[in-house]
């Protein structure tokens, strides 16, 4: 449903995770500005809280943002979300969304083609993987001829005389 009048409220939370601390900040800046330039995105607000060092692993530090976005067509949202990959997506409003069958079809075939794109990665690495076990397979059966250890002239023999 494409409508002028017709307002989807959204709420993504982007999570972060690296150092120094003050890297995570700038990121979800950049990408709460990212999304605010997307075709069809309104950003309403955004909140980032401070970066927090992890227990487990001291020196990382973990941040997230809540963004708060409007859009026009929940195919918006599933281009975002595959975009982005928002740690979570909170629809705010409308309560109920009416779509029609080629709302649907846009989202799922959008869905659709990004499975295709991420199979195809996952063969190519696949072959790749294959293709750098054989090679290394051949390197590991071919016989290395071994050098004998080159004597250190500079070491004088000393000879002890029995009494």
């Amino acid at each position: 449903m494409n409508s002028d009048n017709y307002k989807i409220n959204a709420i993504l939370v982007l999570e972060v995770l690296g150092k120094p601390k003050e890297h995570l900040v700038e990121v979800l800046e950049e990408l709460a500005k990212r999304i605010g330039e997307e075709k069809g995105v309104t950003l309403v607000s955004k909140n980032t809280v401070e970066p927090v060092e992890l227990e487990k692993n001291p020196g990382m530090f973990t941040c997230f943002s809540e963004i708060e976005i409007e859009i026009k067509e929940p195919l918006i949202l599933a281009i975002l979300m595959f975009k982005y990959m928002p740690a979570h997506i909170d629809i705010v409003s409308p309560e109920y969304i009416p779509m029609t069958n080629k709302g649907y079809n846009d989202i799922l075939n959008e869905l659709v083609r990004r499975l295709h794109g991420y199979d195809h990665v996952a063969r190519v690495l696949q072959a790749e993987k294959a293709m750098i076990e054989r090679q290394l397979g051949e390197l590991k059966s071919k016989e290395i001829p071994t050098e004998k250890p080159i004597k250190d002239s500079s070491k004088k023999k000393v000879s002890k005389k029995k009494k």
